[in-house]
């Protein structure tokens, strides 16, 4: 079976235990995928499942995808994914997959989405720079401060820390909890937040 599956995060909400305790997760709508294509050894050097997320009307895609989507006859796609997958004998091009077929309820995994963007921040809010003085007449707060060096080498090194675009990033959160797998929903509870804002994709990976 595969190791992955797409998905959509939903939003965030709780869910009460028998003991009482309240247990924060996020819900993310997972699957149903498909897989379109099976890449082995043999012919592209690793084995890797490519799998279909997101039903899309075949107008709005090209023709070169139209013809590689149609092997599988599941229609078109949204988003497309390569995962690992452990055993290549039991998958076929064109077969489902749902979260339950993965995932159950008390396994950890990690999930990979894309961070919201913040735009262009300053040092402060982008690296937790303290900042300069802010008593005693300073008339300079939140600014960078010096960033050169003396006469050897005389330049800004490389990789210093400035201002600049913050968030839009890929990020991966491992260690996470499943909660609660509701297959009739294609619903997936995870204890703790996960990267992005509502109704990005995301990756859930063993």
């Amino acid at each position: 079976m595969v190791n992955g599956i797409l998905g959509k995060k939903v939003g965030m909400s709780q869910v009460f235990k028998e003991t009482g305790e309240v247990v924060p997760v996020t819900l993310i709508e997972a699957g149903p995928c498909f897989v379109m294509q099976k890449k082995v050894v043999e012919t592209d050097g690793y084995n890797a499942v490519q799998i279909g997320f997101d039903a899309k009307r075949a107008d709005r895609v090209n023709k070169p995808l139209q013809g590689h989507m149609a092997k599988a006859d599941k229609g078109c796609f949204y988003h497309m994914k390569e995962v690992d997958c452990e055993d290549m004998e039991t998958l076929n091009v064109g077969d489902e997959i749902n979260v339950s077929d993965i995932f159950k309820s008390g396994d950890k995994i990690k999930v990979t989405g894309t961070s919201k963007g913040k735009g262009f921040s300053g040092t402060v809010r982008r690296h937790n720079f303290g900042g300069l003085p802010a008593s005693h007449g300073s008339k300079i707060h939140r600014a960078t401060g010096s960033i050169g060096c003396s006469a050897y080498p005389s330049r800004v090194i490389k990789g210093k820390r400035m201002p600049g675009q913050y968030g839009n990033i890929q990020v991966t959160v491992r260690g996470l909890e499943v909660v609660d797998v509701r297959p009739d929903e294609n619903i997936i509870a995870v204890k703790g937040s996960i990267p992005g804002p509502n109704g990005r994709l995301v990756l859930l990976k063993k």
